[in-house]
């Protein structure tokens, strides 16, 4: 990654080559560079007593929004990476504290897993207790794909989630329609265009896609709005330093949070599981809470801003 901070540790230079190390692996295990853009919004967040999953909860206005989805409610669960250092027991409160928020629907956008096909199995039954009234449907991430992306696919449907790869789903309301599409992961076969077709050009489309970096195909497609994750938000965020990306807003952009390319929306999650470094730092585990309101694209605001 071109432009990385680097992080001096006077007098130790072991400790400095250690993080070096860690910081190579974290790339190497799926962290890409972005486009730099303009700043990205800052949204607060809160944390519900006794549980272990910060909440951000966000309202998204989107002009194309039926009415008959007005208020609609999405719970997103990204990055899980089930194993040594993200037990089933965390898994099981995940979706406990996603089930107390009672949502319309839930979008899992992938990484369940990271090294061993082991862990497909617990995951998935663990996953198959989320309830949601339209469903819960999911994408994989980079790390399904080097696991095992068709054992994964098949543990999660046998559990009623909805794999999409490739595909859109319908939802039907009040005579009126809201499509889901998701793609499988970027540089592993997403297919923006065949997930898309059949949806009106200017349908609300609310897209499922791993990698944020999507987002470019998304706008040109038109889809009202990408929930990604991928980035974890950097992880580890250095006071001073920033995270692996940097600290500056363009480095930020499409990597944390709200963001907006043209009239495309994206919320970047920063997920719940870790990769490399078994902590997170300044960067806390996240289970989005969005609420989907009909009114001028382009707007983002968090509840607990009110």
């Amino acid at each position: 990654m071109a432009n990385s901070p680097t992080f001096p540790f006077p007098g130790s230079s072991a400790a400095g080559e250690k993080l070096s190390r860690w910081l190579g692996r974290w790339r190497q295990g799926g962290v890409e560079q972005y486009s730099a853009g303009a700043a990205p919004e800052t949204n607060s967040a809160r944390l519900r007593s006794r549980e272990r999953f910060l909440v951000n909860d966000e309202r998204i206005w989107l002009d194309a929004l039926p009415q008959a989805f007005q208020g609609l409610r999405v719970v997103q669960i990204s990055d899980i990476h089930h194993g040594l250092y993200f037990p089933k027991e965390w898994l099981s409160e995940a979706v406990r504290q996603a089930n107390r928020l009672n949502p319309d629907i839930i979008a899992l956008t992938g990484d369940f897993v990271t090294y061993s096909r082991r862990n497909i199995g617990p995951a998935a039954e663990i996953l198959g207790r989320l309830r949601a009234r339209y469903g819960v449907f999911a994408v994989l991430g980079n790390h399904d794909f080097r696991v095992d992306a068709a054992a994964i696919t098949a543990a999660l449907r046998r559990q009623q989630i909805d794999v999409l790869r490739n595909r859109h789903v319908t939802l039907d309301l009040g005579g009126e329609s809201l499509y889901l599409a998701g793609v499988d992961d970027y540089g592993y076969g997403a297919d923006l265009r065949r997930a898309m077709q059949g949806i009106p050009r200017e349908a609300a489309t609310v897209l499922l896609a791993h990698n944020p970096r999507l987002i470019s195909l998304a706008s040109r497609h038109g889809v009202s709005l990408v929930l990604s994750g991928h980035t974890h938000g950097g992880q580890v965020n250095v006071p001073v330093f920033g995270t692996v990306y940097g600290r500056s807003p363009e480095r930020l952009r499409y990597k944390i949070g709200w963001d907006r390319m043209g009239t495309t929306q994206i919320y970047v999650s920063r997920g719940i599981g870790t990769i490399v470094l078994p902590w997170r730092l300044r960067c806390p585990a996240e289970i989005s809470h969005l609420e989907l309101l009909q009114g001028a694209s382009g707007v983002s605001r968090s509840v607990a801003a009110d």
